[in-house]
């Protein structure tokens, strides 16, 4: 099961954070924050899976954004890895090349995908024309 969802920049700003377990506040701030230095710090060499603590992280880079899940230790690490960029294709299509900028000024919408694709903490849809249909009858509704 999938414990939270972090996009972040290069710089360690997160973009996108959504977390499918309570977990307070002040404490999310600290968990984000060793979770990135710990991603951020890895040479591209190494695997893209870290034990931390009592889960597990795994992570791909994109240009200057890291996405990081934090999963369960039952969870297979390559199918996140895959769900990973699977996302981001769908982001892509969306989007036309998503950007970090597209992602800031559209974060309702990037919500509305991840949404789409997970439930709970579990991974519910990867065909992209179904997690895009919903995004793409709002903006008809926009447009008229």
């Amino acid at each position: 099961m999938i414990k939270f969802f972090l996009m972040v920049n290069k710089q360690g700003q997160t973009r996108l954070s959504k977390y499918y377990e309570h977990v307070e506040i002040n404490k999310r701030t600290l968990l984000e924050t060793e979770v990135i230095k710990s991603c951020l710090s890895r040479s591209s060499e190494k695997c893209s899976f870290i034990e931390y603590k009592d889960f597990k992280l795994i992570y791909r880079q994109y240009a200057a954004l890291f996405i990081v899940v934090g999963v369960n230790d039952t969870e297979n690490e390559m199918a996140i890895y895959e769900f990973i960029h699977n996302f981001v294709e769908v982001l892509d299509e969306y989007f036309s090349r998503v950007s970090e900028l597209d992602i800031m000024f559209n974060l309702d919408k990037v919500h509305i995908i991840l949404d789409e694709m997970v439930l709970n903490g579990c991974i519910v849809e990867t065909n992209r024309a179904r997690i895009l249909a919903p995004l793409l009858i709002l903006d008809k509704m926009s447009e008229s």
